[in-house]
């Protein structure tokens, strides 16, 4: 699997792409024998499909809806959740109703950050709070927003390496009570899940800190499910981190007045189509970019208080990790 975005074709000689392939199948091969193989020749079309893709998207255009065309108060954004993988689990959840499909700007989180907070949006970004776990938002101008809260930078969960749920929950909570206070009129909260790691199998696939992020050693979960890792065990634990994440969207649409709220996903991710794995940048797979959307609504009981606060970020800190990762 390619982790983020390939390099095309043209930026690599022929011969580099041959030995990258080879030097692959080799090694698997030694590792896994007929298995590595297969693996191996798989790896060299993974390759192909996806700088295809991305080559495609760049002659005709990129397509897919802004999040910001329909309408809607609160939109909740389960990261990396397949449509039919929330079909499996819906009978399960009161909340969700009749669920669509939604065509998505992008098929990674980076990507959909950039594509739908734009100029374009600009006074609707400003009346908007954006409650994010999602490391990709350290890219985004504060200034721009009504609020913008990186819960990320202040409630990531070691032992898990994700950001659990409950802190969103929290602070989505807290935000919403105390719109008014804020100019906000619309809000988007960024869940992590069902995106991997997953915190109800924490041990499968291998993670690490947000410094890692959107890096190639972030992660080899992807390289091996349908591999070493059996698709029917990801499967599983994709489909309990979903219903994890959609525990705590009960607990925040029960302490919540919002008569328009949307669940959808930034993209999905490819589960052995044409060979792909995860979620590549730019790749036009529907079931990586055809995302689901389900419309709810909220009432506050008033029966839960938010306990996690917003806390200051140590400055140091995160500007080391945007300078580790070239932002700075």
């Amino acid at each position: 699997m390619i982790v983020g975005r390939a390099l095309l074709p043209m930026e690599r000689s022929p011969a580099y792409w041959l030995g990258k392939w080879g030097r692959y199948a080799i090694e698997e091969s030694r590792r896994n024998g007929l298995d590595g193989a297969r693996e191996g020749l798989l790896d060299a079309w993974r390759d192909v499909f996806v700088v295809a893709n991305q080559r495609l998207v760049e002659a005709v255009g990129n397509p897919g809806r802004p999040i910001y065309e329909p309408d809607w108060d609160v939109l909740l954004v389960l990261d990396a959740c397949r449509t039919d993988l929330l079909h499996e689990v819906a009978d399960e959840y009161e909340f969700l109703g009749e669920i669509g499909t939604f065509r998505s700007r992008a098929s990674m989180s980076e990507d959909w950050l950039a594509r739908n907070f734009t100029p374009e949006y600009a006074d609707e970004m400003a009346r908007t709070a954006y409650v994010t776990g999602n490391p990709f938002a350290r890219a985004l101008d504060d200034d721009s927003f009504a609020l913008l809260d990186e819960v990320w930078e202040y409630a990531w969960d070691e032992q898990y390496h994700t950001i659990p749920a409950r802190p969103l929950t929290d602070r989505a909570i807290d935000t919403w009570r105390r719109r008014e206070d804020n100019g906000v009129e619309q809000m988007v909260v960024h869940y992590m899940q069902p995106h991997a790691p997953f915190v109800p199998d924490p041990n499968l696939g291998s993670f690490g800190t947000p410094d890692d992020f959107g890096e190639g050693s972030f992660g080899s979960l992807w390289s091996e499910a349908g591999y070493t890792i059996p698709a029917e065990e990801v499967w599983a634990a994709y489909r309990d981190n979903l219903r994890y994440v959609l525990d705590d969207i009960e607990v925040l649409l029960e302490n919540m007045d919002a008569e328009r709220v949307a669940i959808t996903a930034d993209h999905g991710n490819a589960f052995g189509e044409f060979g792909l794995w995860g979620h590549d940048s730019d790749v036009l797979l529907p079931s990586v970019r055809l995302v689901p959307w389900a419309e709810t609504t909220g009432r506050d009981t008033g029966e839960y208080e938010p306990s996690v606060e917003p806390r200051e970020a140590d400055t140091a800190a995160v500007e080391d990790r945007l300078r580790a990762l070239g932002y700075r």
